[in-house]
């Protein structure tokens, strides 16, 4: 009888290994980015996950950003994008503080950026940064929003009671060609389906006013949902074209590629897809720089 047993259980985990590869195979793929098309806007979303000041080793820890600091940067360079949103951009900890070692770190290597969307922390969130390339794109705006009942109060909590999260926005304009159009960046809550709908349609009911003056909109970010889910189909309904992204996004920091993607680009107005979506799955230095993929996408814009 033991015997038996052990028999069902190597079928039992075989099957299940077998499902797991093929779910792997399924969503991994890693095709080569090129340069951008002439004349088109290189948009990407990235989530870099925060750091844990208190916490000196170990996973997230200040001396684990040593290890991920030079590969983020090369990621960064290798994505190229004119447009690159990020999430869990945040140096955290338990006491207030306005350090941002991410956000600092990229600014100070990339001196053609600039990042919109941040500014005092007492007065703007500045964990979800939207960098831009500054020899082309000319700030005219941002702001934000809480995903919460009260969307305007700084750091409020969100539906449920949980940890803050939020939207960032900004307004630009191609200095050659006259071109506008505005970016939201979204994080929305991994452990609350709940919270994800209600942070959704909240996006929703802000982008409304913008969709209907015909402005050209790209909604970016980490949405923890797959396409076909509903926090991806009501930002669909409303509007939005997403990017048809293929595979993982999301890779556990072990290039585990489990599920397809939950990081997106859409956009709705005067802009056009001009190839399929990349995502880059690969080490960079050697190195996972976070636990996600980032994901790039290059529009034509037009007056």
């Amino acid at each position: 009888m033991l015997l038996t047993f052990f028999k069902a259980f190597a079928v039992v985990l075989l099957i299940l290994l077998t499902m797991v590869g093929c779910q792997t195979i399924r969503n991994s793929g890693n095709t080569p980015l090129g340069s951008a098309p002439p004349d088109t806007l290189r948009v990407a979303t990235y989530n870099v996950h925060y750091i844990v000041l208190e916490r000196e080793t170990g996973p997230w820890s200040v001396g684990d950003w040593e290890r991920r600091k030079g590969p983020l940067d090369s990621a960064f360079k290798a994505i190229d994008a004119d447009i690159i949103g990020f999430q869990e951009m945040e140096s955290f900890s338990f006491r207030t503080n306005q350090v941002n070692l991410t956000l600092d770190w990229l600014r100070d290597n990339n001196p053609g950026f600039a990042a919109a969307a941040v500014g005092d922390p007492t007065t703007f969130p500045s964990t979800q940064p939207i960098f831009y390339r500054t020899a082309r794109l000319e700030l005219l705006d941002h702001g934000w929003f809480f995903f919460s009942e009260t969307p305007d109060v700084i750091y409020s909590r969100t539906f449920n009671g949980s940890f803050p999260a939020f939207a960032s926005w900004a307004q630009f304009q191609d200095r050659a060609t006259g071109a506008a159009f505005r970016v939201i960046n979204i994080h929305t809550d991994f452990a609350s389906r709940s919270n994800r709908i209600q942070s959704v349609e909240l996006v929703v009911e802000r982008a409304t006013p913008w969709i209907e003056t015909g402005e050209t909109l790209f909604v970016i970010g980490d949405l923890n949902g797959r396409l076909g889910d509903r926090v991806v189909n009501i930002l669909a309904d409303a509007g939005l074209d997403f990017a048809p992204v293929q595979g993982a996004t999301y890779h556990f920091n072990r290039g585990l590629n489990l599920f397809g993607a939950i990081d997106h680009v859409s956009v709705t107005g005067e802009a056009t897809l001009a190839g399929d979506p990349i995502v880059l799955r690969r080490k960079f230095d050697g190195e996972w720089p976070t636990d996600h993929y980032p994901v790039i996408a290059d529009y034509r814009l037009w007056q």
